[in-house]
């Protein structure tokens, strides 16, 4: 086992996933850095090191999701969203680069979403043919404001409560939940791309909501409303995109207070490969790797067609007819009947 030193922040949630991703419902704690790897399994990809996380099993190897999307709200330790929730040990900040590369490597000749965005940073990640589908999105705050007071937006069919549209920071807030409803609604507008064959990689990191704690308090009741809302926006977001791609997604939400910055994926791994030695010092077998069950299934059925053909085969070259064998068998008898 790998010693943490319990450092603890956030919560990570599953909010829909489909059969053939096995979650499992228990409170193990998940490593922040260890996120994109848990994006990286689900999505049938390997990964570098072992994750040893009960939280995860092996599900239907031969099903993959065709989506994963995975929400990071910054602001609050946790949201009380439906779905399977693991606390994170060690927030630190992630990104899916390596899932996102992995898709554009492997599938670049097809049509796959890769969406990176963060909308309050102007921060915009896109790659792919696909991804002309999403040019029209608003990733500028000039953009965001302006679509909000466009007549299709949220802001004529949400109830506000004690939020208001005057004021910059809610228009903020507000914005990002907009964000979610224009890729749901491009999506459902171009539904060949989650009918494709090639994964897709929504990732969006949403952090009005920690603007509205700091402009109000935590303690307000806009940051309460806030929240409601954005639970409320977050599972209609789900389940749209669930939908959208047949029931084969896995939507994810990270909630973090902060980020632990101090604590650097560099660090950790210098302190694990010191501890290396002592965690095992009975010289004990490997713990079980993900890649297992994937050998396994393709030696026993490839050893067992090649059995089944041996056998097959040997059964009519035993059994066969002479009379009905070629021309040559019979030129040859008919040389013997003339000698």
């Amino acid at each position: 086992s790998v010693c943490f030193s319990g450092v603890w922040g956030g919560e990570f949630s599953i909010l829909r996933s489909p059969q053939s991703v096995a979650f499992r419902d228990g409170s193990w704690p998940i490593p922040g850095e260890r996120i994109p790897d848990v994006a990286a399994l689900t999505m049938g990809f390997s990964v570098e090191e072992d994750l040893p996380w009960p939280g995860l099993g092996v599900g239907d190897l031969f099903h993959r999701p065709r989506a994963t999307v995975l929400v990071t709200v910054k602001g609050v330790d946790k949201l009380p969203v439906k779905g399977f929730s693991y606390p994170i040990e060690n927030a630190v900040p992630f990104s899916l680069d390596s899932v996102a590369n992995a898709i554009h490597t492997l599938f670049s000749e097809e049509t796959p979403v890769v969406l990176q965005l963060a909308p309050s940073e102007e921060r915009v990640y896109m790659v792919g043919k696909a991804n002309s589908v999403f040019e029209d999105l608003s990733v500028t705050l000039r953009q965001l404001r302006n679509r909000l007071f466009q007549d299709n937006s949220i802001l004529s069919s949400l109830p506000l409560n004690s939020l208001s549209r005057n004021n910059e920071v809610d228009l903020l807030f507000l914005s990002e939940l907009q964000v979610l409803r224009d890729i749901a609604s491009l999506l459902s507008r171009h539904k060949h791309l989650a009918k494709d064959h090639s994964p897709d990689l929504y990732s969006l990191e949403l952090s009005g909501l920690e603007e509205v704690g700091k402009r109000y308090g935590e303690d307000s009741q806009q940051f309460k409303d806030a929240s409601q809302i954005l639970v409320d926006s977050l599972q209609k977001f789900a389940d749209e995109m669930f939908n959208l791609y047949g029931g084969n997604a896995v939507v994810e939400v990270v909630a973090v207070k902060e980020f632990n910055s101090a604590l650097s994926r560099k660090t950790r791994s210098i302190l694990q490969s010191s501890q290396a030695e002592k965690e095992n010092p009975y010289n004990l077998a490997y713990p079980y790797n993900y890649d297992y069950s994937v050998i396994f299934n393709i030696i026993l059925w490839m050893m067992i067609g090649l059995a089944l053909a041996v056998i097959v085969i040997s059964y009519n070259l035993w059994n066969m007819d002479p009379g009905y064998d070629s021309i040559i068998y019979r030129m040859t008898n008919q040389k013997i009947r003339m000698d």
